[in-house]
């Protein structure tokens, strides 16, 4: 599947809009939208960082941060949220400011509405960005406001597409198996080879598999340089059969782990069926993370917590995909 960011340019209108479809589920992508540490990670065009000082995702709050240059240079922005309707929509008024947070009427002004929506397996993300003057829209072009967010978001579709492809090439049917799904910030590679010590077992598949070993295709440009040696997916049989499978999730990818969200018993039953009954019996009480659905990867999938605070993974390969 092959994503683009559109952008179109409403001169008369003095509106710019950008549509995007995402590989990710609305929660996802929503929390990249709405939270300071994730926002921090992908928002300025490159190579500009963003930097919050605080943040309050709520009608009448505000974001103010400040995007820094290579050279030091700290560009403060003020963002006053108008109107939110979780997982749906939010308004807010975008403007340049000081590091107190009073605007610079001299700077340009946004008026930002996004709309977020389900399709199918993945999210679209619509967005009306309204301006004073058209010179202002030239100028947030200019700036690599188109760049830097394609990129970034196109990162967040290679992840998850990438992830799940070589999963379903290391099982190919569909015979009932339980494994455990690990996710590390950064390390996976030094702990399984500390756990491939510890079992004595080795690597399933092609071993340690790489961000940066995902082929470059039409309408995906490459991985960053920062993730490119983390591991994407690593299997590892251990005791009886069981296997450990894992991957990096870096926060560049939109996600944060702790002692807690970084562990999943994964159930891959051995029907549609089965998959559905596990689902909603082990979701009875708990926490629903991710809805069972049809996944773009080939997969019946589904993730949740049950009322004990147990994350479990529900995962059944759909062979007449």
């Amino acid at each position: 599947m092959k994503n683009l960011t559109h952008f179109t340019k409403d001169l008369e209108n003095k509106k710019l809009y950008v549509t995007r479809k995402l590989n990710a589920p609305i929660e996802l992508v929503w929390s990249a939208w709405t939270e300071a540490e994730l926002l921090d990670q992908w928002w300025a065009p490159k190579p500009y960082k963003t930097i919050t000082k605080s943040m309050n995702f709520n009608e009448g709050g505000f974001w103010l941060y400040y995007m820094l240059s290579p050279e030091g240079d700290k560009h403060w922005c003020r963002v006053d949220y108008l109107n939110i309707e979780k997982q749906t929509h939010f308004s807010a008024k975008d403007v340049f400011c000081d590091e107190n947070g009073i605007p610079n009427e001299e700077l340009p002004k946004m008026l930002w509405n996004n709309q977020f929506k389900s399709n199918e397996d993945a999210t679209e993300v619509k967005i009306e960005i309204s301006f004073d003057k058209v010179e202002d829209i030239q100028k947030m072009i200019e700036m690599g406001f188109k760049e830097g967010f394609t990129a970034a978001l196109e990162n967040l579709d290679n992840y998850i597409q990438q992830k799940f492809k070589i999963r379903n090439e290391l099982k190919t049917n569909n015979t009932p198996r339980v494994t455990t799904y690990l996710n590390f910030p950064g390390n996976t590679e030094e702990a399984f080879i500390f756990y491939k010590s510890v079992f004595k077992t080795e690597f399933s598949g092609k071993g340690i598999q790489r961000f940066g070993d995902i082929p470059a295709e039409s309408g995906h440009p490459p991985v960053s340089e920062s993730i490119k040696k983390m591991v994407l997916h690593v299997e590892l049989p251990i005791l009886g059969g069981h296997v450990l499978m894992a991957t990096d999730a870096p926060k560049e990818m939109g996600f944060t782990l702790n002692q807690g969200n970084n562990m999943h018993i994964c159930l891959e039953p051995d029907s549609r069926e089965e998959t559905q009954r596990l689902f909603d019996a082990l979701s009875k009480g708990g926490t629903i993370t991710m809805p069972l659905e049809d996944m773009f990867f080939g997969s019946f999938f589904g993730e949740c917590s049950d009322k004990y605070g147990i994350n479990w993974m529900f995962n059944f390969k759909n062979t007449n995909n």
